[in-house]
């Protein structure tokens, strides 16, 4: 064996610098600052390419991981960035966005020999950054034009992956949005802290290079009939997401200051992006906030109320640390920047002040029957208020699906997710056999790179039925 295999002994995991706590709390830059080249590659060197790559088998779009770490140690940027592409059509967001912990970084032979996982996220992140920065752009000078066309409701990640494979099919696609902006909740749920505006906007030029077409602020539906899709295009796909908020049923969630995540961090980011003053909403300055739910989503209002100059945030949720359903990543920063948090608490109620606003949040303690995720119970004589000026509820989302879907055949569980690849059909199409569909309308509210993952197999088969064979969509980058 040569030295380099034994990189890692002499080279810990060291991801890029954060920005300070102090300075990262008084804006919404991103905080993970970039590696300098020699760093990019140190790191790299340390991946053990172990043979059985357990990394590349727990990332979702199963990303040639020990091949591209390879190609940065030896310098070779661009082919770096063109086999990320292979397999992932967006690896600059998903390295700031995906949970590394629990994926592709968790899985590492490294993290499970307590040496420290390889800097995968980072290095993704700073491969096709850097990529872009130098001019790398996606060669599609082979791919022929097959004179197809295809409407994507959704410029979200499912839509932009799924329109990405599809012009590499050489299918020309035109997506459909609502918002003025692309993205979907990458850009008006997802706080810049956590992924910058810029990184999409980049992101909407390299597929307009491509030759994707974006027709923002259309909504399907009442600016243009589903009906005119369905005749205009030789299929549709749909990339609706999850926008429902859970209900918790909580008893005074009508009070006033009780607020729901999506609606918050939408409204943050919308007068972000605006660059205007802070409305009455988000004025929390001074006051105590209470932030119901562990998931990401409640990290990304955590965050956000500390920049919105909360006195105090409190993070209530009902199991255990260790049974949070976030990256621990974004646990981890939370608490850096001045977030408490109340493990095994249920919420009970909501509490009103004399001014009809809510006061308090009514919790009890929790007991976790196997010490797992099983059944919780409550133990008695635990209930305690925790004040709150301010309480946002952070349950989790739903799909939402538009009402035109139904009329046209398209199938929905019990759940309100659609239904795909039923009875013979094609992976992620529906019952309507030109209309597919993929990422949280499907799955319900998920990560970011399963929704790539439908986008970019909903795309293969697209391909598949408008050349009428068997083959895939071809992998140019």
């Amino acid at each position: 064996m040569s030295a380099k295999d034994f990189r890692f002994l002499d080279l810990p995991r060291q991801p890029p610098r954060t920005v300070p706590v102090a300075i990262r709390v008084l804006g919404y830059g991103e905080i993970a600052g970039d590696f300098m080249p020699p760093e990019a590659s140190g790191q790299a060197e340390r991946c053990l390419d172990c043979g059985n790559p357990y990394c590349e088998w727990e990332c979702p779009v199963h990303n040639y991981i020990p091949n591209w770490l390879q190609l940065v140690q030896e310098n070779r940027l661009f082919e770096a960035a063109t086999l990320m592409h292979a397999t992932n059509p967006l690896p600059e967001i998903c390295g700031r966005v995906c949970p590394q912990d629990r994926l592709c970084e968790g899985a590492c032979t490294l993290e499970q020999g307590d040496f420290g996982a390889v800097t995968i996220g980072s290095i993704e992140r700073w491969v096709v950054d850097e990529a872009f920065r130098q001019g790398w752009r996606p060669d599609l000078s082979g791919v022929r034009e097959t004179g197809r066309r295809v409407a994507v409701v959704g410029a979200g990640p499912a839509g932009l992956a799924c329109a990405d494979r599809l012009r590499r099919a050489g299918i020309a696609v035109d997506v459909f949005d609502s918002q003025r902006e692309i993205g979907g909740l990458l850009t008006f749920g997802i706080p810049p802290f956590k992924l910058d505006k810029q990184v999409v906007r980049t992101r909407r030029a390299v597929l307009e290079g491509m030759g994707v077409n974006f027709r923002l602020g259309v909504e399907i539906g009442r600016d243009l009939a589903f009906e005119q899709l369905l005749e205009d295009y030789d299929a549709v796909f749909l990339g609706t997401g999850a926008y429902r908020f859970v209900d918790g049923g909580l008893p005074g969630r009508q009070l006033d200051g009780v607020y729901d995540a999506l609606p918050f961090l939408i409204a943050n980011v919308d007068r972000l992006l605006d660059d205007a003053p802070v409305p009455p909403m988000l004025d929390l300055r001074g006051k105590h906030v209470v932030v119901l739910g562990g998931g990401d989503t409640g990290m990304d209002c955590n965050r956000t109320s500390i920049r919105l100059g909360a006195a105090s945030v409190t993070c209530v949720y009902r199991r255990d640390e260790a049974s949070m359903p976030g990256s621990a990543r974004e646990v981890n920063y939370s608490k850096e920047e001045g977030v408490n948090f109340l493990f095994n608490r249920q919420p009970l109620e909501l509490l009103a002040g004399e001014d009809g606003r809510v006061r308090a949040v009514r919790v009890v303690r929790t007991e976790q029957a196997d010490g797992g995720r099983g059944a919780l119970s409550h133990v008695e004589g635990s209930e305690t208020e925790l004040r709150a000026d301010v309480v946002i509820q952070a349950f989790g989302f739903r799909p939402s699906p538009p009402s035109w879907s139904t009329t046209h055949g398209v199938e929905l569980d019990q759940g309100g997710r659609m239904r795909v690849g039923q009875g013979g059909a094609l992976p992620f199409q529906t019952a309507h056999p030109k209309v597919f569909a993929g990422g949280d309308n499907v799955r319900g509210a998920d990560l970011v790179v399963r929704a790539v993952h439908d986008g970019r197999e909903a795309a293969a088969s697209i391909a598949r039925l408008l050349a009428g064979a068997e083959a895939p969509v071809g992998c140019a980058a």
